[in-house]
Formats: structure tokens, C-alpha cells, sequence
């Protein structure tokens, strides 16, 4: 059996994968709901959901420091990765020994792909493709919303200031939902940026994301006063960047953010 992954390198099987272990939390997430239980050996500290695979799985180290050695030991037969989340260097070790197959998501459609080809792999393709039917109709519902975009600012790092550009999945989330990104212009995918440039863009919105920096209340008031004519909103983060099987609530999500938006 030959699969390509998401950079186009071809990987072969002789059988379906046994002994997966899977490097990055959202792609985790949509092991658990293709039912692959049994099949998943390995995962990252970060991988969060399914919470009872934190204490049933081996956990292989971080999203960027893995422990090469015990992965050896657990021999898998397949490993998830992604092309931003792991460090190259390390996933090259890795691809040395073991199949390594690589997403690389960047809008939802790559995420439709992602979705159909890890099924494919793991054989559990018509689960993969139920579930990319279920959040194609769930963003429908995105669809009527207002078509007047709101300029916002979304900030997913603190000191210093990071926000993301127009080449990263969660712009394109933003875009679906008719926010428009203050600095999707930027050269870096995810561009430090200056209290001055907010002051200068002077966003409708600023949105703090949970992750990967876990901005708080305490962080508002920062924004609140260089800012006082936007809305500072804190957001979860894992429903504007996790690619799997969270897209199946990001909508419902989006639709409780607007309204609340609309209501002060």
C-alpha cells in the first residue's frame, strides 16, 4: 500500500499501521475519533484529549523534544507529525528508522485532506469521511453571517507581542468568519509586533488567544487601556488552530463568539 503525506513524500506499507504514535495534539485528538484506540501507542505531554490517553498512552516527550530513544523502544509502525508543530531536525531522525507521515494544514481544505488521508492510512476511511461531512455542514453555518468584516488583532504570544499573517490556519479561520486580520500582511507566518503598530491599526477587536501563550484576565487590562476603543476578548484558542476533529464544534464556537460581540 503507497500513501503520500501533506509535503508530498511517499510512504509504503505492506499492512495497515499497528502501533501508531502521534506527535501533534489535534491530529491525537482524531485518532481517538476514528477509533483508533487500540492502534495508537504513543503520544506528546501535549496531547491533552483524550484525557484518558494521558494515563494510557506512553508519552514520548514534547511537540519539538521528543525522546528518540524511547519512540526506538516502542518500534512503532507509523508516526503522525506535522510540518510546524515538530522540530525538522528531529522528525528527520526520526524518518531515518521509522514511516513519518507529515501534515502540513493551512486552510480548512488542507484539513479536509488531512482528515480523508490519515482515514485512508489507518483504515478508517469512512469514519474520516462522515466526520469531514459533519464539519462541512456545521460551517455552514458561517454563511450567514454579516458580510461586513470587522478588523481585528490576534494575538497568540505576549512578551513579545505575536500575532499571525495570511499564510496560517488560523487566519483562515478568521477570514471564514469575516474577521479581518490586521496583520495578514506581515513577511513571518507569525510576526512580532509592536504596541504601536496596534495603536496605529487600531483594531474594532483584539482577540487573546489561550494558546500557545495562555493569555488571562490579568492580561486585559494591558490592552484594555492602550486600546479603549476596542473590544478585548479572551478566545480558546484550540477552535481558531487545532485541524482534527475539533472542527466539528470551532462553529458553534464562532457563531456564541459574534453574538457576543453583537451584545455589548
Amino acid at each position: 500500500m503507497v500513501f503520500k503525506d501533506q509535503l508530498n513524500r511517499t510512504l509504503s506499507f505492506s499492512s495497515y499501521p499497528k502501533r501508531i504514535i502521534s506527535l501533534v495534539p489535534s491530529q491525537t485528538e482524531l485518532l481517538f475519533h476514528l477509533d483508533l484506540d487500540k492502534e495508537v501507542v504513543g503520544i506528546t505531554k501535549f496531547c491533552i484529549y483524550p484525557t484518558v490517553w494521558k494515563t494510557k498512552k506512553t508519552i514520548v516527550g514534547g511537540t519539538k523534544n521528543f525522546k528518540i530513544e524511547l519512540i526506538k523502544e516502542i518500534n512503532p509502525d507509523l508516526i503522525i507529525a506535522n510540518k510546524e508543530e515538530n522540530d525538522e531536525d528531529s522528525l528527520k531522525k526520526l524518518m531515518s528508522i521509522f514511516p513519518v507521515w507529515i501534515s502540513d494544514v493551512k486552510c480548512l481544505e488542507d484539513a479536509f485532506q488531512m482528515i480523508s488521508s490519515v482515514g485512508r492510512l489507518t483504515n478508517s476511511e469512512s469514519t474520516s469521511l462522515s466526520l469531514n461531512e459533519k464539519i462541512k455542514k456545521q460551517f455552514k453555518i458561517l454563511s450567514l453571517l454579516p458580510k461586513q468584516p470587522r478588523r481585528v488583532a490576534y494575538l497568540i504570544w505576549n512578551n513579545p507581542l505575536m500575532s499571525v499573517n495570511q499564510d496560517t490556519f488560523i487566519h483562515s479561520l478568521l477570514e471564514l468568519n469575516q474577521w479581518d486580520n490586521c496583520f495578514k500582511d506581515k513577511l513571518n507566518r507569525y510576526p512580532e509586533v509592536t504596541e504601536e503598530e496596534l495603536v496605529t491599526y487600531n483594531p474594532e477587536i483584539v482577540f487573546l488567544s489561550s494558546e500557545p501563550f495562555p493569555f488571562k484576565e490579568k492580561h486585559m487590562d494591558r490592552f484594555k487601556q492602550l486600546l479603549p476603543e476596542s473590544r478585548v476578548v479572551l478566545v480558546n484558542g484550540e477552535y481558531f488552530s487545532w485541524y482534527g476533529s475539533r472542527l466539528v464544534d470551532s462553529p458553534a464556537y464562532f457563531s456564541s463568539l459574534h453574538k457576543s460581540l453583537m451584545s455589548n
